[in-house]
């Protein structure tokens, strides 16, 4: 895990140097929106609502609405004069029985690690919070807002740990707008309740439960990807999962460091010895061949087993000889070395 922040607790005249590190994650399965037909990402454009034109990110600021409907547009200067801090200090503001907090107010767990030279110290925090068996509610800035939190000590297989858990304002808490009319209630049924309730009674384990909707994309996904179902898109990145040939690799990195340095590539070599145009192969067929190439020939049409002799070489392969012997000449001199070379 990375620490996202550092800071101290300070209880009384006690500090206590801490590392902050994110306790969840999410695991929820998220979806792309795409074109069926060919898996493309579907993208979204900024337009305004008023005259349909789309909007530059440079144009777009930040609007509070109103419940009446009417926008107040806030500017970078409006929101800096806002009350903000940047306070690295977990302030215990006092220490609360344990069942005195609403379940509902928590919202975002954090593991607190002692620095090194605070290591004593929350030892000792720890050991408070679990003899007294209430937690400690503290104040405390992260992304420049004032939150409420409390401190708790869970127990992990590392050994227990201070918890923070941040609080949702009380004014965040929904009140239910519906009332329950059940009629009356049997005692018969109350006891049958209750049986029910002590026959399904134990202890909660979180290992014995997992999310099977997850379990079952991944399955899903999986089939499709090995019966070939899925669309190769030019923004996929991912690779294919191919052996990579080490030495294609490396013939690639030679042509693109020789194109970088504005050589020519063996690949360009014979492209222009096959494809050059015509005139300048009328031009080389014309270049008097030399007496290595006569001989290169010659041993080219040695005869053939029946004693018959093979027919001289026509124009068109003189051309290309002579075409690839005039692009030879080009080459610079280390390469054509390092070509021997190899």
């Amino acid at each position: 895990m990375r620490a996202i922040w550092k800071g101290a607790v300070s209880f009384g005249l006690v500090s206590v140097p801490v590392k902050l590190y994110s306790a969840t994650e999410s695991h929820d399965v998220s979806f792309r929106q795409v074109h069926a037909s060919d898996g493309g990402r579907i993208k979204y454009q900024r337009v305004c609502a008023i005259d349909g034109e789309e909007v530059a990110y440079a144009d777009i600021a930040k609007g509070y609405e109103t419940e009446d409907g009417e926008m107040v547009i806030l500017t970078d200067d409006d929101l800096a004069d806002l009350p903000s801090t940047s306070s690295r200090e977990i302030a215990v503001e006092k220490f609360v029985p344990t069942e005195q907090i609403d379940p509902m107010l928590f919202e975002k767990s954090y593991y607190l690690e002692p620095e090194k030279t605070g290591a004593k110290p929350y030892a000792l925090l720890r050991q408070a919070l679990l003899d007294a068996d209430r937690m400690a509610v503290v104040t405390v800035a992260l992304r420049q807002r004032t939150s409420v939190a409390v401190l708790r000590v869970r127990s992990t297989e590392a050994g227990d740990v201070i918890v923070m858990q941040t609080m949702m304002w009380p004014d965040e808490i929904r009140t239910p707008d519906f009332s329950i009319e059940a009629g009356e209630v049997k005692d018969s049924e109350v006891k049958m309740a209750t049986m029910l309730v002590d026959t399904l009674a134990g202890d909660f384990d979180a290992t014995e439960f997992e999310d099977d909707y997850a379990g079952a994309v991944e399955a899903l996904v999986k089939a499709k990807i090995e019966g070939g179902e899925i669309k190769r898109t030019p923004t996929s990145t991912k690779s294919s999962g191919e052996v990579v040939d080490l030495l294609a690799a490396l013939q690639r990195s030679v042509k693109a460091a020789q194109s970088a340095r504005g050589e020519s590539t063996a690949d360009d070599d014979d492209d222009d010895a096959d494809e050059e145009p015509t005139a300048k192969k009328a031009a080389a067929a014309n270049t008097p061949a030399t007496k290595s190439t006569a001989k290169k020939t010659a041993n080219k049409s040695t005869s053939k087993k029946d004693g018959t002799t093979k027919a001289p070489a026509k124009k068109a392969t003189a051309k290309k000889t002579a075409a690839k012997k005039t692009t030879a000449k080009k080459a610079p001199a280390k390469r054509t070395a390092a070509k021997k070379a190899s």
